[in-house]
């Protein structure tokens, strides 16, 4: 398989997505064509790749190690609230409502990794609606109320391309965990 820019997973779901539980059950939100869940597939882990572009997910077909599920959770019911996963990741998405519903999705002693725009990232094109950009602080302030934070980092980025960002490692666990 060749592997694209696009298709190359973020350093920052590299760096912490050891911490997820080998074997566990982990979702990726908006996967898009699914950089992230063929990573952590091919490191043990069961995914559900959730996306709304059914075009997108058949890209993953036949992947072992990944589900996929087509759903628009803008749009349409959460579809996992009898569910919870060792690990949820999120890169370059951002739809607040959903925040709660993934924090309750978070089994104990599993991670999230979270990465997606802020403020700031207008001067570089998109996305440059305020609705999908996170304000200084944001998710740190939102994930540190029920989550302990293993890692956080905000600020402008020069690749894959320039941007401005906030990343997010945190944990249900009582005492955070560091890579190897």
């Amino acid at each position: 398989m060749t592997i694209h820019m696009n298709e190359t997973p973020s350093p920052w779901v590299r760096r912490f997505a050891p911490l997820i539980e080998k074997g566990g059950s982990v979702l990726d939100l908006a996967c898009g064509s699914g950089r992230h869940s063929r990573l952590l597939a091919e490191q043990g882990c069961l995914v559900e790749a959730l996306d709304r572009d059914a075009d997108a997910l058949a890209l993953l077909a036949g992947v072992p190690g990944i589900t996929t599920r087509h759903a628009d959770v803008e749009g349409g019911p959460w579809p996992y609230h009898s569910r919870a996963f060792d690990g949820i990741v999120v890169t370059n998405y951002l739809y607040r409502p959903l925040l709660p519903m993934l924090l309750n999705a978070l089994e104990v002693n599993g991670v999230l990794i979270y990465e997606t725009f802020m403020v700031g990232n207008e001067r570089f094109g998109k996305p440059s609606n305020p609705a999908f950009l996170l304000r200084q602080g944001e998710l740190l302030d939102v994930i540190r109320r029920k989550l302990v934070v293993v890692a956080f980092e905000q600020g402008e980025v020069v690749g894959p391309r320039p941007a401005v960002v906030q990343r997010l490692c945190a944990t249900r666990r009582l005492e955070p965990m560091l890579p190897a």
